[in-house]
């Protein structure tokens, strides 16, 4: 199931070929750096998390802009989709997501960045495949550099409302290497608390690969097991990134 997934996936990725600093992607932790000044950072993406036969995803653009000085603008348009067995494949818009990175803290002597990232995200899914209210982000993004390697993570608290539904803690810390100018390898823990009521927290674990493969261009792939109330399921993250 996980290699049919991960096909699925980055047959998906190709067919948004056109469209992390590449921290942050493919992690699902995020790091404080922004997109530099006047420049664009744009990942074509797919993403896809399952468990045995159910398998809820998007695939879309996230979009990054550098507006100003230490702040970086956000936004990620999905196309969602979902696989429960015995209904088939269903798929339509996704949640829009709006954002704003702003790094208040680079001491480039000693390596330390931090970074708050406000994220909104509004109710815009179709066919049952987002919220149905808007929901908000505010995390926290600390980064450590030792030369080659990084050590980035934190985490923040979404505001969830919503039937059934109550506000929850995400976290997570990553550690990446750059093997060369083109190959950067990392792993990540992530960890969030219950999203609904009764419902279980879950502990991740990813590998990731960021593959400069020419001119602006990036290839991004992560993946790894969840496991929440005995249960594992796999994520999967493929991205085509555009740097300019």
């Amino acid at each position: 199931m996980g290699a049919v997934r991960l096909s699925a996936i980055l047959a998906v990725g190709a067919l948004v070929w056109a469209a992390p600093s590449l921290a942050g992607p493919p992690y699902q932790t995020d790091d404080p750096e922004p997109t530099e000044l006047g420049h664009w950072e744009i990942y074509s993406f797919a993403t896809a998390d399952g468990h045995r036969g159910d398998v809820d995803g998007a695939a879309g653009f996230d979009l990054n802009y550098g507006g100003a000085r230490g702040l970086q603008l956000t936004a990620t348009v999905p196309i969602a989709f979902a696989r429960t067995p015995g209904a088939g494949w269903r798929a339509g818009s996704g949640d829009l997501e709006l954002a704003a990175k702003y790094r208040f803290l680079n001491d480039e002597q000693s390596g330390w960045q931090a970074a708050i990232f406000p994220r909104v995200i509004l109710p815009t899914a179709t066919h049952g495949l987002g919220g149905t209210r808007a929901r908000f982000l505010l995390p926290l993004w600390v980064q450590k550099d030792f030369g080659k390697t990084s050590v980035f993570g934190g985490g923040g608290y979404e505001i969830n409302p919503g039937t059934g539904n109550k506000d929850f803690w995400q976290a997570g810390i990553a550690l990446t290497h750059d093997f060369s100018t083109t190959l950067s390898l990392g792993t990540e823990l992530t960890w969030q608390s219950a999203d609904t009521r009764g419902g279980p927290s879950a502990t991740g674990a990813n590998i990731g690969l960021i593959q400069k493969i020419g001119g602006p261009f990036a290839l991004l792939l992560a993946g790894g097991p969840s496991f929440s109330a005995g249960q594992t399921s796999y994520h999967s993250y493929a991205a085509l990134s555009l740097n300019f």
